[in-house]
């Protein structure tokens, strides 16, 4: 299942935690770091847990965690969550392939004690800190079974640079963090991974949502993070290929199909090579995965 839309959820409000299913997201990523208060961390552990076991089996979202940094507690969210079988987590300032690697060795155990079957997969913040940003490269050439996807985020990352903002005079992200995207989106498809967007922070801009979302869905992206429930919808529509587009990757494979060996086919008064047929493939498998009930 290709995951669109991933909606941070406070792990310790009950009142977000309980309109969180309505939404729409493809994830909910029950969020035991940033949003919570170091004196609320055991307790939303605890509720986290209770939330992902009262919705276990068939439900309209996968349930994710962001679980700290491991220096940060991380390995007590570990030993606690994997026993109420999260679909997937969530790794912030995750330094490298060698961190995830780490922690997918720590699930193999903890999958193992608690007799959980479908492996649980990882989705790290690849890119807040700068020696993180640096390694991103190393994802290409890594064997890491568990990985759904790789996504980034600015915040941190210029907090650890000791900047004074991550934005340039016209309000988009300044060329560190452009580069650094970039090189993230270039090191999920070099693993052949998933390639999620970080959050658009001002959850009442809707036009500047949609208008960024349909750039990163031309660029390569498939899913985005999303910090607010109104952000749900227009981050699912961005991301679903429109009718037309479907249509069109319909002809290209059709075009192909009828001339099975050639490498090159006509359609519409044009030539189309095998490039764009791959194009065609992958716009229809997400056309076909996108949304839909998640299993727990």
């Amino acid at each position: 299942m290709i995951l669109r839309s991933f909606l941070f959820v406070p792990a310790d409000s009950d009142r977000k935690l309980a309109k969180a299913l309505g939404v729409g997201a493809d994830a909910l990523i029950l969020d035991l770091e940033d949003s919570v208060a170091a004196s609320r961390k055991i307790t939303a552990r605890g509720m986290a847990c209770d939330y992902l076991t009262a919705h276990a089996g068939v439900r309209a979202s996968q349930l994710w965690v962001r679980i700290n940094p491991l220096a940060e507690g991380g390995l007590d969210d570990l030993v606690a969550v994997v026993r109420a079988r999260p679909d997937g987590l969530m790794v912030p300032k995750a330094s490298g392939p060698a961190e995830l690697a780490r922690i997918s060795d720590m699930l193999d155990v903890l999958e193992r004690r608690d007799g959980v079957a479908a492996p649980i997969r990882l989705l790290p913040v690849a890119t807040e800190t700068a020696a993180a940003a640096l390694a991103l490269p190393l994802y290409a050439h890594a064997v890491l079974p568990r990985l759904y996807g790789l996504t980034w985020g600015a915040e941190d990352l210029s907090t650890a640079l000791g900047a004074s903002t991550n934005r340039d005079a016209s309000g988009a992200f300044a060329f560190t963090y452009r580069v650094v995207r970039s090189q993230m989106l270039l090191a999920a498809k070099a693993a052949g991974v998933e390639a999620i967007d970080t959050l658009h922070a001002d959850f009442r801009d809707a036009a500047g949502l949609a208008r960024t979302s349909a750039e990163a869905v031309r660029e390569g992206f498939s899913g985005r993070q999303a910090i607010h429930p109104d952000q749900v919808g227009p981050i699912n529509a961005a991301f679903t290929p429109s009718a037309d587009d479907i249509a069109h990757a319909q002809a290209v494979v059709a075009a192909f199909a009828a001339q099975p060996d050639a490498g090159v086919a006509a359609l519409d008064g044009k030539m189309i090579d095998r490039p764009h047929l791959v194009q065609a493939e992958r716009l229809l498998a997400r056309a076909g995965m996108a949304g839909g009930a998640a299993q727990g």
